[in-house]
């Protein structure tokens, strides 16, 4: 994956070209540092690796190459680092990339407890966060910042379309195997909130450690409760395990329905269609989707050996989204390319004018996906089908009922 070789793509590919006439002002002075840096920091080892990891760091180089390779004069820097799925390691990161490598921006922060962190420290360094794959609402809630936009998905547009497609399929009884940190506490709000509000039952919940491998005993519990589904409330590799071993202890096989909250293409690879299909989840990409997303992805799996996930198609669009802002404000100063980031429709290959609103809540259509039956597949990643798409007014919690305190006052 040399720049060599990301060069020589992108260069023989459609560019979306920001245009000089779009900034007020310019040249590199207009740049803090002379150079603008982007880092991407996520998780690079652990659990949710395959579907964040490099991915979103190659997605990013390829929107930053489409802008070639600088924004106002100055050229764009990428770093990355791995966050270990630890606060403390993300915030020494974090803190360390503003205070001692100037980087203007960081993405990814795919740990929740890593994102809330970061998110706190962004308002005091004044610098812009776009967390891409931390699911919890508080981050556009109560713990809300003025520099940051929670970029893909949250917990709320995770839950509400499988709670709300199951629960009309009649699978009104669950039961939540929760991964027990910050995230997985936000998703079983969530979705017990959105299960509760069309007059289901919750029929008990469990806590695992993060990495747990032997769910036997939390999965006897969710069978002995009665529930027809159990909320997986858990992501990455535990997600996996939790929904294959539901198959092997035989819980699909008596109709309890494995509830993807969180869910990944690279999930459902792992998982297999022998035992996900007829799974769904909501997502705001797929790769093969319509031209634009096919489009993505050849040239996203010419560097990284496979289609990208939600995450990593959405890296690209945010590092585009911001470079884009940055010219428009003539300036990568915080405060004018925020601004220019609220008051520019989002648009590219994911998002059709996609907003970012005052909580700091990026809001696009979402996607319903379903597994296809192994007979329906016509290769290695050919595994799902969208089955609705869910608007975004519809899809993301309502700004009014998060408590922000920016959007109080």
């Amino acid at each position: 994956m040399t720049r060599r070789r990301l060069l020589g793509t992108a260069a023989a590919l459609p560019l979306f070209r920001i245009l000089p006439g779009h900034a007020q002002g310019g040249g590199a002075g207009q740049v803090s540092d002379g150079v603008v840096k982007i880092g991407v920091l996520n998780d690079m080892t652990g659990v949710f690796a395959d579907q964040q990891g490099m991915g979103e760091v190659v997605a990013a180089r390829l929107a930053i190459e489409d802008v070639g390779g600088k924004v106002l004069g100055a050229p764009v820097e990428l770093v990355h680092g791995d966050l270990l799925n630890r606060a403390d390691i993300g915030m020494g990161i974090a803190r360390r990339w503003f205070d001692q490598e100037k980087v203007d921006i960081i993405t990814g922060l795919g740990n929740s407890a890593v994102a809330l962190a970061v998110q706190t420290l962004s308002k005091e360094k004044q610098r812009i966060v776009i967390p891409m794959s931390a699911g919890t609402t508080d981050l556009t809630g109560k713990d809300c910042g003025p520099w940051t936009a929670h970029w893909v998905y949250d917990n709320y547009s995770a839950a509400k379309g499988p709670v709300t497609a199951l629960f009309r399929g009649g699978k009104t009884k669950w039961f939540f195997v929760t991964s027990d940190y910050a995230f997985g506490h936000s998703l079983e709000a969530n979705a017990t909130a959105i299960l509760k509000s069309l007059g289901g039952e919750v029929t008990g919940s469990v806590r695992a450690p993060l990495g747990e491998t032997d769910y036997s005993s939390y999965l006897v519990r969710a069978a002995a409760s009665g529930a027809q589904a159990v909320g997986i409330c858990a992501g990455g590799a535990d997600m996996i395990n939790i929904a294959k071993q539901m198959g092997e202890f035989g819980l699909i096989r008596r109709g309890i329905v494995p509830a993807a909250l969180n869910c990944s293409l690279t999930n459902i690879r792992s998982i297999g269609l022998e035992t996900g299909q007829g799974m769904v989840y909501a997502a705001s990409y797929y790769w093969d989707q319509n031209e634009g997303t096919r489009a993505f992805a050849e040239r996203f799996r010419a560097l990284h050996g496979r289609p990208p996930t939600a995450f990593q198609a959405g890296s690209y669009g945010a590092v585009l989204h911001y470079l884009k802002a940055v010219q428009a404000a003539g300036t990568d100063a915080t405060a004018p390319v925020m601004a220019k980031m609220r008051e520019m429709p989002i648009n590219d290959f994911m998002t059709v004018n996609g907003v970012l609103r005052p909580d700091g809540r990026v809001v696009r259509d979402v996607h319903l996906l379903r597994v296809k039956q192994p007979s329906q597949s016509r290769g290695e990643w050919d595994l799902l089908e969208v089955v609705g798409t869910i608007s975004g007014a519809d899809a993301f919690r309502p700004m009014d009922q998060g408590g922000c305190p920016l959007v109080k006052a």
